[in-house]
């Protein structure tokens, strides 16, 4: 099994937390977001993945782009350990959770976006901070607002049990640390941070242990 990763991206982060809880042994090929334009957009890359994105996970002769449908289809072909619960209402809470993350939260803040932010509209560091800012404190506060609404016990996003909700909420936390966002404010999402930085399969994963790690 072999995944194109980068050591920052958040995407990538997500799947190499998900392979390790799930105990898989995987190659990591690192592709560079930002050396000689970005090796994401060269044509040997996009032969693998036609978007040109951070990750790609390559199992036999099936090849995904996308971090949630990789998760999925972990789960599928690799059931155990369980990143999704039976319930059908827990599932589909740690899908909502997990969703506000890679599909409300992380798009917004992304590097291609913030490129496009600097570049194409010519908006300066405080500006683009402002905005990183805004977008992630907004998902957040939803975030903490979910775990109220359920009376989260905790340690993990589903109380008890691991699942692909933390896998995404944890690199989106370090993004935000990166950023300088205080987690004050979001004392339930920083408690299961603590919890999941516990566990092996996450400090493996962490940005600063990958092999192409500050390059």
């Amino acid at each position: 099994m072999k995944l194109y990763s980068y050591w920052r991206s958040s995407a990538a982060y997500r799947v190499r937390i998900a392979l390790n809880l799930k105990g898989l042994d995987y190659e990591v090929l690192p592709v560079h977001l930002l050396k000689q334009g970005g090796e994401q957009h060269q044509t040997e890359y996009r032969s693998i993945n036609p978007q040109g994105l951070i990750p790609t996970l390559v199992d036999g002769d099936i090849s995904l782009g996308q971090s949630l449908a990789i998760l999925e289809y972990l789960e599928t072909r690799y059931p155990e350990p369980a990143l999704y619960p039976q319930a059908i209402n827990e599932r589909a809470f740690v899908q909502q959770f997990a969703l506000v993350v890679a599909c409300d939260i992380h798009p917004l803040n992304n590097l291609r976006v913030l490129k496009y932010l600097k570049r194409t509209l010519q908006q300066d560091d405080e500006a683009r901070n402002a905005w990183y800012h805004h977008w992630v404190k907004t998902g957040f506060t939803a975030l903490e607002q979910l775990l109220n609404e359920r009376n989260w016990q905790g340690p993990y996003c589903l109380d008890g049990q691991v699942t692909s909700a933390d896998a995404c909420l944890i690199p989106q936390i370090y993004n935000a640390r990166r950023f300088e966002i205080p987690m004050d404010d979001f004392p339930s999402l920083a408690k299961i941070e603590e919890a999941c930085m516990e566990l092996e399969a996450f400090r493996r994963a962490a940005p600063e242990n990958q092999v192409d790690a500050n390059t």
